[in-house]
């Protein structure tokens, strides 16, 4: 390994200005620690200590943005197998949109101006986007805890700017993501929306996550196809208690006029009640 530059022609460097000790493994609990002190500090300026986090996939785009696709690809006389699909599946970005913007309003509506049930998402294109973008249509605070990925764009354009972060780290992206999460909505995703599912429901199932915390699986189309919950239950690798952790739907009002509720009677009642 070659020695860090710790000294300039202007004199040494103080360690934390050196930017080859502090990008090198030596230091990498540093910045580990760095992703916990500076979004704690950005969280507690704007004084939030609880959102609604919606999960899904990257890869679905507005109903205006698959439509506007699928008439190009018939203009040009192409397959419009892929642009289809997409039309079908914008229905969850414009319902991930909606949800997000009617539990904004209800969230700004409480008598408790210091209890604000923020929108929060993992700040990417897709699902992610539609529900900061619902929140801030709504004219409400919203966050986006972005990942550094090679292959995503990083941050959308509707998270409220100081509530904007970008992590390297996965698992203090995740921690902060479930800290502060007193509800859950998980629309159609891949690998990162099971991934974040099935996390979150080992945590609860194991206690480590003690606080109330519902869980909305929105679209069931997709969602029992994809993930058999019953089986696992039918097999005894699961417990029928389990599958009550999740409220499966596919109604707008339906998710809104549960996650309320369930917020009402648990994070309303019990202030500062986290992991």
């Amino acid at each position: 390994m070659a020695p860090s530059k710790a000294a300039s022609p202007q004199g040494p460097v103080k360690a934390y200005h050196n930017r080859d000790f502090v990008d090198g493994v030596s230091a990498r609990p540093l910045r580990m620690l760095a992703e916990y002190l500076e979004p704690f500090e950005r969280f507690e300026a704007r004084s939030i200590s609880d959102t609604i986090l919606f999960f899904g996939s990257a890869r679905i785009v507005s109903a205006e943005a698959a439509h506007a696709e699928l008439e190009a690809v018939q203009a040009a006389g192409g397959d419009t197998t892929v642009a289809e699909r997409r039309v079908a599946m914008a229905q969850y970005y414009e319902a991930t949109r909606e949800l997000a913007h009617r539990l904004t309003l209800w969230s700004k509506g409480l008598k408790d101006s210091q209890r604000r049930f923020v929108i929060c998402s993992g700040g990417g294109p897709g699902i992610m986007e539609a529900a900061n973008r619902g929140a801030s249509e709504a004219k409400g605070i919203n966050i986006g805890l972005g990942i550094s990925l090679p292959f995503e764009e990083s941050i959308n354009s509707y998270i409220t700017h100081d509530l904007s972060f970008e992590f390297h780290y996965f698992y203090m992206r995740k921690f902060w993501f479930l800290y502060l999460a007193k509800a859950m909505v998980i629309m159609p995703g891949g690998f990162g929306t099971l991934d974040e599912l099935f996390e979150c429901l080992t945590l609860l199932q194991t206690k480590k996550i003690r606080k109330h915390l519902p869980i909305v699986l929105f679209g069931s189309a997709f969602w029992n196809e994809v993930v058999n919950l019953e089986a696992m239950a039918k097999f005894g690798t699961i417990s029928e208690d389990d599958l009550s952790l999740i409220h499966r739907t596919d109604s707008i009002d339906d998710a809104y006029h549960y996650i309320t509720e369930q917020l009402a009677d648990y994070a309303l009642r019990h202030p500062g009640a986290y992991l």
